[in-house]
This record gives structure tokens, sequence and C-alpha cells, in this order.
């Protein structure tokens, strides 16, 4: 059974990276349209395999999930290493077909920061993804969750931190999210993926247990 909880966190993961991040190469999407790609592919992964694998896509929701024990350490692990494997799958698809078009390979829709110092993109990345994993926490939590609409809430939540926070950081909020893009990309995206690794941490830390605080 770990094994498809795993593959379903890797394809969950290749969807949201692979639609998001097209629509920012390839469809050349607004902020709105970027924005609800990446809401409407984590809510497409959270119906199609939510249900096997609980729909993390994320390495900072599972570091959340593992401290509130919704998840034990081994499938904690399994399910980072899924998600990383997923992300560069999926930009790796978007490589492919980037070159195809005849296009730029080093802008696959990687995060960076260009107008604010390191420090003002922690605090961004840190904030949204505190207030991001909050939410999925609560509304997934037995006490105060919606099944039903949980999958819904977390793609509109992710759409609206996405507008909130693209022109800051480019709106990460998922270490698997900046990586996938980052490695094939490198520069300067590469260079600052440390910022993407910690700080969606550090929010998924503080979400848990103000998710906790509040299922006291």
């Amino acid at each position: 059974m770990s094994m498809k909880k795993y593959l379903a966190e890797f394809f969950g993961t290749l969807i949201l990276i692979m639609l998001g991040t097209a629509s920012v190469v390839i469809a050349k999407g607004n902020v709105l349209t970027i924005a609800f790609a990446f809401g409407l592919a984590v809510t497409i992964s959270a119906y199609s395999f939510g249900a096997i694998s609980g729909g993390h896509f994320n390495p900072a929701v599972t570091t959340a999930m593992l401290i509130n024990r919704k998840i034990d350490a081994k499938d904690a692990l399994g399910y980072i290493i899924a998600q990383f494997l997923g992300a560069t799958a999926g930009s790796a698809f978007v490589l492919y077909f980037v070159k195809s078009m005849g296009l730029a390979s080093n802008a696959l829709g990687q995060t960076d920061f260009t107008k604010i110092s390191p420090f003002t993109a922690l605090i961004v990345e840190i904030l949204a993804t505190f207030l991001f994993v909050t939410i999925i926490l609560l509304v997934t939590s037995d006490r105060f969750g919606n099944p039903d609409l949980a999958g819904l809430v977390i793609g509109l939540a992710l759409a609206m931190l996405i507008v909130f926070a693209i022109n800051l950081t480019g709106a990460s909020l998922n270490p698997a999210r900046s990586f996938g893009p980052a490695i094939f990309a490198g520069g300067s995206a590469l260079k600052h993926f440390w910022v993407y690794l910690i700080a969606p941490e550090i929010g998924a830390v503080l979400a848990a247990f103000c998710a906790r605080f509040f299922e006291e």
C-alpha cells in the first residue's frame, strides 16, 4: 500500500508542477491565469489521488502532517522523495516542450526574487506557506474539516496566495515546486533555492502548531 501512496504523491506533484509552470512559459498567462492554473492543478490532484495518499504534493505539507502525527516518519520520507521526483519529472516534460517550441530552455517557470532581499523573500514564503498549510490542516482535520470541499478550498487558497506572492518571490510555498524548474534552469533560481527550501518548512512547522492549538 505504501508504494501506491508514494506513486500518488509522485503523479499528483507532477501534475501540479507541469500544469502550473506550463501556464507560465507555454501559455504565457497573466497573474490570474498562473494562479488558477496552480490552484486547479492541486484541486485536480487532490480529488484524484487524495483518497490514496492524503494529497500532500508538497514537502512542507508532509512536514506539518508528520509533526501533528497524521503520518509516520517512514511514509513522510517516502512522500518527500516522491514529491521531489514528481516535480523533477514535471519540469522535465516542460523543458522538452519548451525546447520543441524553440523557446529559451532557461525559462521554466522557476521561482526567484529580483526586487527584494533574501530576508524579505524568506518572510514572504514563510507567511504564505504558514497560511496555506494552516488552511490545509484545518479543512482536513477530523474536528473542523470538510472532506467534500477540502480540495476546492485548498486550490482556491493556493491560487489567492500565489496572487499575493508571485511578484515578490514567484510564490513557491513548496520546496518541490521550486526544485524541479531550478535544477534544469540553473542560474539565480538554483542559487536562491535555499530560500524556497527553508522558508516553506519554517512556515509548515508554525502551521502545525497553530492548527494543533485550534484543535485542542
